[in-house]
């Protein structure tokens, strides 16, 4: 348990933030899980699935809530899985 008033206070502002990011954080993984699969199973409209799973991540990093370079490198990675699955 925390003994200063400052980690306390600290304490109790994770947990706000936390539950704040919570929901943008699930919903960006959500989107991710949703167009791999879309891919995955070769569905016509996982190009669709793409841009939202791309579009939940901007926001997540423009949030704050995952670091832009995680969210540019899962971005990367759905594209290039998507062009793989295109291609082949």
């Amino acid at each position: 348990m925390a003994h200063s008033v400052q980690a306390r206070k600290r304490i109790r502002q994770n947990v706000r933030r936390a539950e704040r990011n919570r929901p943008v954080r699930t919903r960006a993984a959500g989107a991710v899980r949703d167009a791999r699969l879309a891919i995955e199973l070769g569905d016509d409209h996982a190009a669709e699935l793409v841009r939202t799973a791309q579009s939940a991540l901007d926001r997540a990093a423009r949030r704050g809530v995952i670091h832009p370079n995680s969210a540019a490198r899962r971005k990367s990675r759905l594209v290039r899985r998507l062009k793989a699955a295109q291609a082949g």
